[in-house]
């Protein structure tokens, strides 16, 4: 039988997308996109979002337009105790004199939330890019987005775009919990746990129309279930994901680290990071998105091979640099300059 027209027409945008973006399925690793610089900002405006959530808008300090960005973006922000983070642009990017990042307090971090929750407006706060390592792709045939809780902070100005193509999911504990509810698009799907129940992540991603991008940001559980399931489930199409915690050490082994300014051997564990077992006896050490992509605990090694786990280093770099963050041994010892 002769498939239809329109159906045929449909299967050969699919395999063109396909082409394009799933080669492989799931997004690769790779460098991080920047745009613009070090810029000093100041704090225009402070709002309470949701339980535990305020979203800060933020200025040029002396007025002028801000460098221009794509949904997914975020920036590096640089607190005013030192301290180093990463938040996601959840404005309008249309908007180059404004832009908004929103930021959930984290009762037992490091006080890096707590210190952006004390901020006001009037405070200048120092920022450097945008940078984008979650790049929304364009010309999908259709999109599906589950954001999880602040997850919703790089989904929204995707949805936005995406418009009638896009399928949000909304999930979180309680619709008190869950920031820019009166802004996602009428057609999304709001999913509070305290109202419709622990989700089923597999029977949401099965709704994926062929060829889709799927878009899913959220904590490492979510990540993870979506990268087993989805491809059995929906084989076109493509999967794209970041998440806002450290990803769990897979795939491990020990080896023995030594701190070449010190002379001081520290072992790290098949379950941890070179960056968690240096901070055991350097506490002081620099540090930001604990994900291998923000490059701040970048570090010079001096011997033994090794295992790249960054989305980060240019292959000019990888002979002599990893960051501590993501990536290990190759073999049975490293030595870094520290």
């Amino acid at each position: 039988m002769v498939a239809p027209r329109g159906l045929r027409a449909l299967g050969v945008a699919v395999d063109a997308y396909k082409k394009v973006f799933t080669q492989p399925a799931i997004s690769p690793p790779h460098p991080v996109r920047r745009s613009g610089f070090d810029i000093d900002t100041v704090v225009d405006a402070v709002r309470v979002e949701a339980e535990d959530v305020v979203s800060l808008r933020l200025r040029r300090a002396g007025g002028g337009a801000l460098p221009a960005w794509r949904p997914g973006s975020h920036l590096d922000v640089f607190l005013p105790s030192g301290r180093q983070r990463q938040y996601s642009l959840c404005g309008d990017p249309a908007d180059r004199y404004r832009y908004r990042i929103a930021v959930r307090r984290i009762a037992d971090g490091d006080g890096g939330s707590a210190e952006m929750h004390a901020l006001r407006a009037g405070d200048p706060l120092r920022i450097r890019g945008p940078r984008n390592a979650f790049a929304f792709v364009e010309s999908a045939p259709s999109y599906l987005f589950v954001a999880g809780g602040i997850g919703i902070t790089p989904i929204l100005p995707m949805a936005r775009a995406a418009g009638s193509r896009g399928r949000l999911v909304y999930l979180g504990r309680s619709r008190g919990s869950m920031p820019f509810l009166d802004e996602i698009p009428a057609s999304a799907d709001i999913r509070p746990d305290d109202e419709a129940g622990t989700p089923d992540l597999a029977a949401l991603l099965a709704t994926a129309a062929p060829g889709a991008a799927v878009y899913v940001c959220g904590p490492p559980p979510v990540l993870e279930l979506a990268q087993r399931t989805l491809f059995t489930l929906n084989p076109t199409a493509s999967l794209h994901t970041e998440l806002f915690s450290a990803r769990p050490v897979t795939d491990g082994r020990e080896f023995d680290l030594t701190l070449a300014r010190s002379g001081r051997t520290i072992r790290v564990g098949s379950t941890e990071t070179a960056l968690d077992a240096i901070r055991r006896v350097r506490p002081d050490v620099v540090y930001s998105c604990r994900q291998g992509f923000c490059g701040t605990c970048k570090t010079r090694v001096l011997d033994g091979a090794i295992d790249h786990r960054d989305r980060l280093l240019v292959p000019g770099e990888r002979a002599d640099q990893l960051l501590t963050c993501v990536s290990r041994a190759a073999g049975d010892a490293l030595t870094l300059d520290l």
